[in-house]
């Protein structure tokens, strides 16, 4: 049976793009890329979906008086059309405890370090490379996770590490992380997702 999956998106949807051309090439056999969902309108991961053919549609944040009116507005949405994996490629909104239990290591999210290095609050996009090359560390990357109720704090499930290069700038560093390590993690996080082979114990995932 194929897993629908729904892509959280909240600006240009690089991720979101990478994942469309893993499923062109048939690199997530398990798996359809079935929802892109934006937290606002105008963004260019909608373009992404609809020039795709994959059902593109916005829930605001602004719409909904708090966190918990808008995560219940959304988990309706993905429900109502049966989705059986999350995707956060750069979703900027507060996902609810309520929403995240609905969804229990059913929902994975990248983030651009190896994590427990430079994540948590505060630490998104340009941020986390800035931090990296102000600590002067040599190697940085990114790591995909299954997303629990704390920030960046759920089971591991693949890492990738990336050089720092000298001369680098934050927006060279961001985008060969993103070429060398997010890109491909994501994709194949999702076909092993679809594929039934991570099993959560705890902290730990397995490959199975």
């Amino acid at each position: 049976m194929t897993t629908k999956i729904a892509v959280l998106v909240s600006g240009g949807g690089t991720n979101l793009q990478a994942l469309l051309d893993a499923q062109g090439r048939g690199e997530i056999p398990g798996g359809e890329i079935a929802l892109v969902v934006a937290s606002k309108p105008g963004v260019f991961a909608l373009e992404r979906a609809e020039k795709a053919g994959v059902e593109a549609l916005v829930v605001a944040r602004k719409d909904y008086p708090d966190t918990d009116a808008f995560c219940e507005a959304l988990l309706g949405t993905l429900e109502s059309r049966g989705i059986g994996l999350v995707v956060l490629a750069g979703f900027l909104s507060i996902l609810n405890g309520a929403f995240i239990r609905a969804y229990e290591n059913k929902i994975i999210n990248i983030h651009p370090s190896l994590i427990p290095s430079f994540c948590g609050k505060g630490f998104y996009g340009l941020k986390v490379h800035e931090e990296a090359l102000k600590r002067g560390v040599k190697v940085t990357g990114a790591t995909v996770h299954f997303v629990n109720e704390g920030a960046d704090e759920g089971p591991i499930i693949l890492q990738k590490a990336v050089d720092i290069l000298p001369g680098d700038t934050p927006e060279s560093l961001q985008k060969r992380v993103m070429e060398q390590a997010e890109w491909k993690l994501l994709p194949q996080v999702a076909a092993l997702f679809c594929a039934g082979r991570l099993r959560v114990e705890g902290r730990h995932v397995h490959i199975v």
